[in-house]
């Protein structure tokens, strides 16, 4: 299975796209901090997470403000022509913690 959800803000949006196919497309660079317990130790974690979103997901995206928190949920893959990951988002909701 691959699934990912993701606690994160927006830190970095560019502006929306379209595919050759005329599907709207949004690429984002999120900003994840929490804790974590690892071999009985607390572990601050802090990564950015290069994402995209297409179709009406990227349109929505598109018109939230950088900084926003958001619960993400969606896949990995490796970018295309690349071997790094990027969290394909599905779907996401605001945070009520923001």
């Amino acid at each position: 299975m691959n699934q990912l959800v993701l606690s994160a803000r927006i830190a970095e949006a560019k502006a929306l796209r379209y595919t050759p196919a005329g599907l709207p497309a949004i690429d984002l660079l999120l900003d994840h901090e929490s804790e974590a317990l690892e071999a009985g130790q607390q572990r601050q974690v802090k990564v950015e997470v290069k994402a995209v979103a297409f179709g009406a997901t990227a349109e929505t995206l598109a018109r939230q403000a950088v900084g926003t928190a958001f619960r993400f949920t969606g896949f990995i893959a490796a970018a295309r022509g690349g071997k790094h990951p990027v969290l394909h988002i599905q779907s996401f909701q605001q945070e009520s913690n923001s």
